[in-house]
């Protein structure tokens, strides 16, 4: 299956002009870079370190998909260059959440108190990535451990919202934009009046705070 998708990641970017497959370059380069980072490691000593370097690969290809201006590509080539980036990045996603699940204790999650906060947000982010039916088994498992502080309470929002969203259901915590017009906007929220009040009881900032992180984003 990776084989496969990596086979159709070539020929997808093969029908990108030069100047679209050199824009979103960076992705590939990513993710060589961090395979030969990692492979130069000694083996993981426990589950948490091998979640982070797990999570590691996954997130520098986004990381450098952050940075490129999609401006740049031609608009009738955009779609195509998401599709040659993203037919990149699932196979890492679908490789990750399958060694999460075999490693998951018998507690239902990757606690803080057991695995760290870089253990536990690395389990967070792999899960994130993944698909609804992951969402959908976590969130209940999060939101008591998020009360108690085994999870980050921001991460708990975001697979919540996320969910929610998926479901075609107001977001809670105001975590997940689109775009409107070129810029970021959030996602309809419910009871708007209590947002900060929800947002605080996660330790999460206040949410203009939040929508100030995306001023000066790239038009979207």
């Amino acid at each position: 299956m990776g084989k496969f998708v990596l086979l159709l990641a070539a020929i997808v970017a093969m029908e990108l002009s030069p100047k679209s497959r050199e824009a979103i370059a960076p992705v590939h380069a990513a993710i060589v870079e961090a395979r030969t980072e990692l492979a130069s490691l000694p083996p993981p000593k426990d589950d948490a370190e091998r979640l982070i370097r797990m999570e590691k690969l996954a997130q520098a290809p986004r990381e450098a998909m952050s940075k490129i201006d999609f401006s740049q590509v031609p608009e009738g080539e955009r779609e195509a260059a998401f599709k040659a980036i993203w037919a990149e990045l699932t196979p890492i996603d679908q490789a990750n959440q399958e060694a999460l699940l075999k490693m998951l204790p018998e507690e239902g999650w990757f606690t803080i108190s057991r695995y760290g906060k870089d253990g536990s947000e690395a389990a967070f982010m792999i899960v994130q990535h993944g698909n609804v039916e992951l969402w959908r088994r976590f969130v209940p498992v999060l939101e008591p451990l998020a009360a108690r502080g085994e999870v980050k309470g921001a991460e708990y929002a975001l697979m919540f919202d996320r969910l929610a969203i998926f479901e075609n259901r107001p977001q809670r915590y105001g975590s997940q934009m689109r775009c409107e017009n070129g810029k970021r906007a959030p996602y309809p929220i419910e009871e708007p009046g209590q947002l900060d009040v929800r947002r605080a009881k996660l330790g999460m900032i206040p949410y203009a705070s939040y929508l100030k992180l995306f001023e000066g984003s790239p038009p979207c």
